[in-house]
């Protein structure tokens, strides 16, 4: 079952990439996207339609910052009702733990936490950014992500709030000072999550321009509304098979454990969703099989067990399976498309060479 979000992710989508010499609209049917979906508050689309949609804009226009752009040129109202319950909460704590309980609403892939500063940096706190994108190739849509999230609290306070670090799942896909531009601070990728690191105090401070009485009758229509329930089980085991791949095993057990539920409870509403546990891990080990092999030198048995396989012919046959070719004919073929775009760029100094990844991207994207 395909996790879904709002269109309205990718508004201004079609402006961008026709001020960057392409087609807009063709793009976004090029993935099953109706141009008319992104202008409505109700219209949704697939978590993988959305990020194919980014990262070959980036691609084709020859834009690696396409995802932090787009960010930065959205309006808040992208969020539909959300948004009206985080731009009036009385404090930034307040607004973002809103956002930490509703956010699947806006799109069920995706989820913010308060956590503990992984530095251990007294008065520190981390916001953990969570995709599904995080063990895929779509770095895109994760600068959008983390960048749409460090706009809106900076907008909350009215500018700099101290961001002290910002950590990046993926290797620089823009030229790493165009990412300390965007969010001012200091910026680590090939990190294993999403995280910005900022005062603990900011939770305190209150937010700039925010009407209690808007968000006490926001509050009230979410809450009446929409629930935690309403978050697909698919999404919400496909979110924690991701971050049992980086901690521990992905196996039913585990996963049910970190959803505080039973594997019993959990294959059940699975079913009722139409898939199974097993789909949902197959699915997630195809991403991040892709990504350890385009994106890292690590050897095919690493692979093999951050994957969650026991052996390297299991990872030759599910990888064949799921895109008629060897693990390293993919990864050699991506090396190839990386030169390739390399040499085609030459003389262009600011035209980045395509990413392994990205080169990739077109010649399997119909297997996918």
């Amino acid at each position: 079952m395909a996790t879904m979000g709002r269109a309205a992710t990718l508004r201004g989508f079609r402006e961008l990439v026709d001020e960057l010499g392409g087609d807009g609209v063709a793009l976004l049917r090029r993935f099953g996207i109706a141009p008319e979906a992104v202008d409505s508050d109700d219209a949704v689309a697939t978590s993988e339609s959305m990020g194919w949609a980014l990262e070959v804009a980036a691609t084709e226009l020859h834009c690696p910052d396409f995802g932090l752009r787009l960010a930065e040129r959205q309006d808040f109202s992208v969020l539909g009702p959300l948004a009206v319950a985080l731009l009036n909460a009385p404090t930034v704590g307040t607004a973002l733990a809103c956002a930490q309980r509703y956010l699947h609403i806006h799109h069920a892939g995706i989820s913010v936490e308060l956590c503990a500063d992984p530095e251990q940096q007294p008065g520190v706190i981390s916001l953990n950014y969570r995709d599904m994108a995080e063990v895929s190739a779509f770095s895109q849509g994760i600068d959008h992500g983390a960048g749409f999230l460090h706009r809106f609290v900076r907008h909350g306070l009215g500018g700099a709030y101290g961001l002290r670090t910002v950590y990046l799942p993926h290797p620089p896909r823009a030229p790493a000072a165009r990412y300390a531009e965007f969010f001012g601070a200091d910026v680590r990728f090939d990190m294993p999550t999403t995280l910005l690191r900022f005062p603990a105090e900011l939770l305190a401070r209150p937010m700039l321009g925010s009407d209690p009485m808007l968000h006490t009758l926001a509050m009230d229509y979410l809450a009446r509304n929409f629930s935690e329930l309403d978050r697909t089980m698919t999404a919400r085991v496909r979110l924690a098979i991701d971050r049992a791949f980086l901690e521990s095993t992905a196996d039913i057990a585990t996963v049910a454990a970190m959803l505080h539920t039973g594997p019993r409870t959990l294959q059940r509403a699975l079913s009722g969703e139409g898939t199974t546990f097993t789909a949902v891990l197959d699915t997630a080990r195809r991403d991040a099989t892709y990504r350890l092999l385009l994106d890292t030198d690590l050897p095919l048995s690493r692979i093999t067990v951050l994957v969650g396989l026991r052996e390297q012919s299991a990872l030759t046959r599910v990888v064949r399976r799921w895109y008629g070719r060897t693990p390293q004919e993919i990864r050699s073929q991506g090396r190839a498309g990386a030169v390739a775009a390399a040499h085609a760029n030459r003389g262009a100094p600011d035209a980045p060479a395509e990413n392994s990844h990205t080169a990739l991207a077109r010649l399997i994207a119909p297997r996918v």
